[in-house]
């Protein structure tokens, strides 16, 4: 049985409720309502779907609805982590900028607390500039497998991506450099691939134009647009298919001058329905320069 949205919706919270502690009891189908945004009407007709195909029994979900909801599982996640981070210098001159930290936290770790609290197993760093400082990370994410990128010094990250195109199926693509402030933005469970925005009004900034919720364009500046930020997610037709696409744009002349982004939002647009999914700026920080980390965290300001 292919999963319908509302369908997906109501099992992945389903699930979620069913690996807190304890358990939830008395759920109903309003508390469904509110948690999914979808209407009690449409919720209605969900759980009756579910429960004539044995996925859940009385608001609980089954091992039938567990194995339906397996296409859908995040299998791994992937971090590019190899720039030099020019803007935040002095600060970078010595170290990684995923490795700097803010209020006491590396950057890199909120996003790794995030995906191992998703209960995703494999995670990939591809590194390059004082790579061997994230050896460091094996002491509190010991699964780590690290990729050495021997070409982030003379090109720009879709060298990065050029390392892992192989395993983007079913996987997140994380920039390492974004301080993540709602965990709960990475979930052990994707519905279709997408990168994750904000609305706005009008920015400078790199952005997506949409249509029906779908991104139809990548800019730089604009209104009425989302404001990107750089965690993608890709399932498994998509991901296969930009292995290819990747290595097309990469070797084409001034490829590796381009950002990986651009490769299926600019390139081979026509190719990708890409959602958008949509959060705010109370859940993601950039940390774009010196000046911004040390609003952030005013120990740098000393």
């Amino acid at each position: 049985m292919n999963l319908s949205r509302p369908q997906f919706e109501v099992l992945t919270l389903l699930e979620k409720f069913s690996r807190e502690e304890g358990g939830i009891t008395g759920i109903t189908q309003r508390m469904l309502a509110n948690q999914t945004g979808l209407s009690v009407g449409t919720i209605n007709k969900t759980v009756t779907q579910l429960e004539k195909a044995k996925f859940i029994k009385k608001n609980h979900i089954s091992p039938a609805g567990i194995e339906a909801l397996e296409p859908f599982r995040v299998k791994r996640a992937i971090f590019i982590a190899a720039g030099f981070g020019s803007r935040l210098v002095p600060i970078t001159l010595n170290t990684p900028k995923p490795l700097v930290r803010v209020k006491g936290i590396r950057i890199i770790d909120t996003l790794l607390d995030a995906v191992n609290a998703a209960g995703i197993e494999e995670v990939v760093i591809v590194r390059g500039y004082f790579g061997e400082q994230f050896d460091q990370l094996l002491y509190k994410y010991p699964r780590i497998k690290f990729l050495e990128n021997p070409f982030y010094n003379e090109s720009n990250n879709i060298s990065s991506a050029m390392c892992v195109r192989y395993l983007l199926k079913n996987a997140y693509m994380l920039e390492s450099d974004l301080y993540l402030n709602k965990p709960g933005l990475i979930t052990k469970y994707q519905y279709a691939s997408n990168y994750l925005g904000v609305p706005v009004d009008i920015t400078d900034d790199w952005c997506f134009e949409t249509k029906n919720g779908y991104i139809s364009k990548l800019k730089v500046g604009g209104k009425n647009c989302h404001h990107m930020f750089g965690i993608s997610y890709w399932n498994e037709k998509d991901g296969a298919k930009i292995a290819e696409h990747i290595k097309v744009v990469y070797e084409m002349p001034g490829g590796k001058e381009r950002y990986w982004d651009q490769v299926a939002l600019e390139y081979f647009i026509k190719d990708y329905n890409i959602e958008v999914r949509e959060c705010s700026f109370d859940d993601i920080i950039e940390i774009d320069t010196f000046t911004d980390l040390k609003k952030l965290d005013r120990t740098y300001a000393v």
